[in-house]
């Protein structure tokens, strides 16, 4: 049994910071692929940053690049989401979610077979 759970989240303002992590029970992040996943009002399941460490190949959506980073602690087997300059059309329940193979677009969310509950993320104006 796996489950993916993951903290972090919260309220900031335009321009604020937050760090997602996602830990794995039953489960270790390989080579398979990882990403970070959101939904609002006007997107289910966006992809937003995935990282498949078998091809040494992380992809962003357009929308965060510059300002999101994720990254695999090995050591603790934790996914991180590092948000910075956060806008309000950043604002979505955000979840991390993996899979043991790595489909043909790391930000399509179809392929991945774990995904932890979400954490809300809120930015205000």
């Amino acid at each position: 049994h796996v489950q993916l759970v993951e903290s972090g989240g919260g309220s900031v303002q335009t321009g604020g910071a937050l760090r997602l992590s996602c830990g794995a029970s039953g489960y270790t992040f390989s080579r398979g692929c990882m990403g970070w996943f959101r939904q609002n009002s006007v997107t289910e399941h966006e992809g937003v940053a995935g990282f498949y460490p078998g091809a040494r190949s992380v992809r962003y959506v357009d929308s965060v690049k510059g300002r999101f980073t994720i990254s695999l602690d090995n050591a603790t087997n934790t996914l991180y989401l590092q948000m910075n300059s956060l806008k309000p059309e950043d604002t979505a329940m955000y979840f991390c979610a993996a899979s043991p193979t790595c489909g043909a677009w790391p930000l399509d969310p179809r392929p991945y077979t774990y995904w932890s509950q979400g954490t809300q993320v809120t930015v205000s104006s």
